[in-house]
């Protein structure tokens, strides 16, 4: 039989998927009854959900597949016409935490960025530009910590060139690798910056043997990946690592097409007061010019105002250069593609129909494949972790939200995001968090003083921070106190009965020898009889040769007296298996 492919964009309706197997909604939905779901005609299910009635159905020639409708950078490609001109590369800047990215531009820059960074790390995309020889260079500073691998990521999509700075007396570090992955995956070029080599305990050799173990082999040594070893704190070798990028750039024949409506790459987007939605983007085609309509994902723009990335006003803005536009009725998302529209019609149009595709796309279906799973009767033990996410700008709340999901809750904590948003924390903000036992965590942003006593009355937690780690630590404490305590039994000893001079419903008085280690007032005891449990009692205390001790040991007799929860019938011959019972914190 013939094998069937159906698409799925997000969701399907059940009347769609019926008639996309060929079978009649009433056979559909009984199925889907079957398995606990009562659904309607119009009842929306995920991709997972259809592929799993599509196994219960037992239908093999049917194959599900993701129709992707995304308009995020992995899928922009365009195909150059034979009028494309020369641009100036865009090269982004990666490497581990405190190995000097951010030092090296600005030096090259000329400015001073790094001690105005919380914590002295780079919290969002920045994008420069600076002339070396009469050419053109674009730079991305991307994030250096793993906390942002997801603009980091973006960053690299964005990239035709990926500098690695990896410092002389540190070597190949964890980001260190994650940006060679990065580079490697964009099918960026790659030039190695070999920094701090002013320190003591530099050593460029090893640096190069250490990144050749991670598939980076120097051109010295036969390979094919440019190292510039340098000091961008002393501005050492800075020339030769500019040459060698222009170098490179030549080499790949950078064009782009100008002759067609502008075309580009949302890298940063906030709100400020007086401006409204500010958004920074990356020209890949086009120009894009002042009072022109451009449309990002489910919101457009008449470009009010048009500045370069020094604040200066731009007119018009070319193929690879950075600029910060106003004019967007909403925000929109990071990393989204903008193209130009002719009109504000044509805008409105086109904003309207990628909100639709979204829509299809996005979790909006009403069935998904773990409401089916609970339904099915799969265990689900987990609990639930509130969060309301406000942040400075679009790609700080992605990095904060991509983090928290990355925390590792061993399967017991589910992470509910509740609402996200870029701004100071607000009314509106609270009222969601509260009675739901919800943390609003805001990254970059503060929290009016009305705001603070709403949230104090009530009983909502508002927590900012500027450094991302610090941020993270708090949800993995508050994850942590969601988690059931670990009971931890260590066993203490064992005795033998040799009498038993009174048993009551709640108590009991013996006596016997200790045969394995000892026995103290606090001990619980199990009754065993033939390898049969009887029952649980707690030590109260303990007697030798009539006089109160803290302890019997191996090999010693004596008396104690017991509290049970129910009357144990003890007798000569039972053993007592001592042990103690903890409550544990756990940790993630």
């Amino acid at each position: 039989m013939e094998e069937k492919t159906i698409q799925i964009a997000g969701s399907i309706t059940v009347d769609e998927l019926a008639n996309a197997l060929g079978l009649s909604v009433t056979e559909l939905i009984g199925t889907l009854f079957k398995n606990g779901i009562v659904a309607t005609i119009n009842q929306r299910l995920d991709y997972e959900t259809a592929q799993i009635i599509i196994d219960e159905l037992g239908l093999e020639n049917v194959k599900l597949e993701r129709k992707n409708t995304s308009t995020k950078t992995s899928n922009f490609h365009r195909e150059l016409s034979d009028k494309a001109v020369t641009r100036p590369p865009v090269v982004a800047v990666m490497g581990h935490v405190d190995h000097g990215k951010t030092t090296l531009l600005d030096t090259l820059l000329h400015k001073k960025t790094v001690e105005d960074e919380a914590g002295g790390i780079t919290q969002h995309i920045s994008a420069y530009q600076l002339k070396h020889n009469d050419r053109l260079i674009t730079f991305l500073d991307t994030p250096g910590h793993e906390a942002f691998a997801a603009i980091r990521q973006h960053g690299a999509m964005l990239t035709d060139i990926v500098v690695i700075v990896v410092a002389a007396d540190d070597g190949v570090k964890p980001q260190t690798v994650e940006a060679i992955n990065f580079a490697k995956s964009a099918n960026a070029k790659i030039i190695v910056a070999i920094n701090k080599i002013d320190r003591e305990g530099a050593d460029v050799n090893r640096t190069m043997a250490d990144l050749s173990q991670h598939g980076l082999q120097p051109e010295e040594w036969g390979g094919d990946i440019v190292m510039v070893p340098i000091s961008a704190k002393m501005n050492q070798n800075l020339d030769q690592l500019l040459d060698m990028i222009l170098l490179t750039a030549d080499i790949e024949e950078l064009k782009a097409d100008v002759n067609i409506p502008a075309e580009g790459l949302v890298i940063e987007s906030h709100m400020e007061v007086g401006k409204g939605s500010v958004v920074n983007v990356l020209v890949t085609g086009g120009e894009l010019k002042t009072g022109k309509f451009i449309v990002a994902g489910n919101t457009y723009a008449k470009i009010r105002t048009m500045l370069d990335w020094q604040g200066k006003p731009k007119g018009k803005a070319t193929p690879s250069t950075p600029v910060t536009i106003t004019g967007f009725k909403e925000l929109p998302n990071f990393g989204d593609r903008f193209i130009e529209a002719k009109d504000e019609k044509t805008a409105r149009k086109m904003a309207l129909l990628n909100a639709q595709a979204a829509a299809d796309e996005s979790a909006s279906a009403n069935v998904t494949s773990g409401d089916l799973l609970r339904m099915m009767n799969v265990a689900d033990n987990t609990k639930t972790f509130n969060v309301i996410i406000k942040g400075d700008v679009l790609g700080s709340v992605t990095s904060v939200v991509d983090s928290l999901k990355m925390i590792d809750t061993k399967g017991e904590i589910t992470l509910n995001i509740v609402s996200t948003g870029v701004g100071d924390i607000n009314e509106n903000d609270v009222y969601m968090a509260a009675g739901d036992n919800t943390v609003v965590y805001g990254f970059n942003v503060s929290v009016p003083v009305n705001i603070n006593k709403m949230a104090a009355r009530d009983g909502v937690p508002v927590r900012t921070y500027k450094v991302i780690y610090e941020l993270l630590d708090d949800a993995k404490h508050e994850m942590e106190n969601l988690l059931d305590a670990e009971i931890v039994e260590e066993d203490k000893g064992e005795l033998k009965v040799l009498g038993v001079f009174r048993t009551e419903k709640t108590s009991i008085i013996a006596g016997g020898e200790v045969l394995t280690g000892d026995v103290k007032p606090g001990y619980l005891a199990r009754v065993i009889r033939n390898k049969k449990y009887l029952g649980e009692a707690e030590v109260t205390s303990v007697q030798k040769e009539k006089m109160d001790v803290n302890v019997l040991v191996a090999g010693e007799t004596g008396g104690l007296a017991m509290n049970t929860t129910s009357k144990i019938d003890l007798q000569v011959g039972d053993r007592l298996k001592f042990f103690t019972r903890e409550s544990k914190k756990r940790t993630l």
